[in-house]
């Protein structure tokens, strides 16, 4: 039995040092119409390698429809949120919950948009993740806001200010972590003067 563990910890760390296949966007959008990645299957492309996504339950999508609407409210005309739809991010090509962006979506129907005012995630099982590969993701693509809906303690993670970071896992983080409470208030960076009580980002 040891041993057998100890080979699959072996297994591991070689596969860890093994160059890896990259794709980009180009290659990724190929696969698709080929059929190589099927229509109903939830993938992103992060920095190159196709990553499958988490299912999603009842509450996740509930959640995140509600939500969509009351950011939308919140931000008001001159801008469009989008819901689970790409964002087109140098080679990675992720699928934030929800991403607000400037005009409207007619602007974008030749091309996904390469930049957001505010990107949030719905996390639940997603948040070791959201908080690390995610953060680092949407901080190197200079994203200037991005925060995390954590359903299970229903609070508000809130970043800000993305900077280099070698010991994140894509060389970028952000300077500012907010953690904030249903109480609390918040105000995006792009509205200032526009807040919500973080308790209303939440469904009863």
């Amino acid at each position: 039995m040891t041993a057998e563990v100890l080979v699959g910890k072996a297994s591991e760390s070689v596969a860890a040092t093994l160059p890896r296949r990259k794709f980009t966007r180009e290659e990724y959008y190929r696969m698709a119409e080929v059929g190589i990645l099927r229509e109903d299957e939830r993938t992103e492309l992060i920095e190159g390698e196709i990553v499958t996504m988490v299912p999603i339950g009842p509450e996740h999508v509930a959640q995140t429809t509600e939500l969509r609407e009351r950011i939308q409210r919140l931000f008001g005309k001159g801008y469009h949120v989008r819901e689970q739809s790409p964002l087109a991010l140098g080679e990675s090509e992720p699928m934030p919950d929800l991403a607000v962006v400037k005009g409207k979506p007619a602007d974008y129907k030749h091309a996904h948009p390469a930049y957001a005012v505010l990107v949030i995630e719905v996390a639940h099982s997603s948040l070791p993740y959201d908080r690390t590969v995610k953060t680092s993701l949407y901080a190197k693509a200079g994203i200037p806001e991005y925060w995390i809906v954590d359903l299970e303690h229903r609070q508000l993670e809130v970043y800000r200010e993305p900077i280099e970071s070698p010991n994140s896992a894509f060389g970028y983080t952000y300077r500012v972590r907010k953690l904030l409470q249903p109480s609390d208030t918040i105000a995006p960076l792009e509205r200032p003067n526009r807040t919500v009580r973080v308790g209303r980002l939440f469904i009863v």
